[in-house]
């Protein structure tokens, strides 16, 4: 396989090559999430969005949020079916906790309760449970809050610019 490239999604024809993915996959089959919902979520400029290719071929994607509540909300990451089990899932969390923690000492992610491969991979991470959001997409279904950190707000140093 070749190198892995990860940068922002620029694209519409991308937009959609990830909606679909997404619409395909856990969770967004189980929540009911069809190619238009997700293609919402990657279409919102609030949002950082970035595509991963390997090859020429889209083998994933990230939606991070940087506002808000919980400034550092890892929202989607997205790995093809293909390249499931090869490490690649692991790198784009990666990548998108070392583009958060340039700014902020936390990172948040939901994963669903029936998401158990997910959940399992998050806490091999590092990332920790800190709270449970029963019947919050869909009934029947928690969403588990999870978090990752560097310390406290208030005492965080953001890297310097071009650190």
């Amino acid at each position: 396989m070749g190198a892995l490239s990860i940068r922002l999604l620029e694209t519409s024809a991308e937009a959609h090559a990830c909606a679909t993915l997404l619409a395909a996959s856990e969770p967004w089959r189980t929540l009911r999430r069809d190619h238009q919902a997700c293609l919402r979520s990657l279409e919102d400029p609030s949002r950082e969005r970035y595509v991963a290719y390997q090859d020429g071929h889209l083998v994933g994607c990230l939606v991070l949020n940087l506002l808000g509540p919980f400034v550092g909300y890892l929202q989607i990451v997205a790995v093809a079916p293909e390249c499931r089990g090869s490490g690649l899932g692991s790198t784009l969390v990666a990548f998108a906790e070392a583009r958060i923690f340039r700014e902020h000492p936390n990172v948040f992610l939901c994963v669903s309760s029936f998401n158990h491969g997910a959940r399992r991979l998050y806490e091999r991470l590092g990332y920790t449970v800190v709270g449970e959001l029963p019947d919050f997409i869909h009934a029947g279904y928690s969403e588990f809050l999870l978090r990752k950190t560097l310390g406290p707000c208030d005492t965080y140093q953001p890297a310097a610019p071009g650190a």
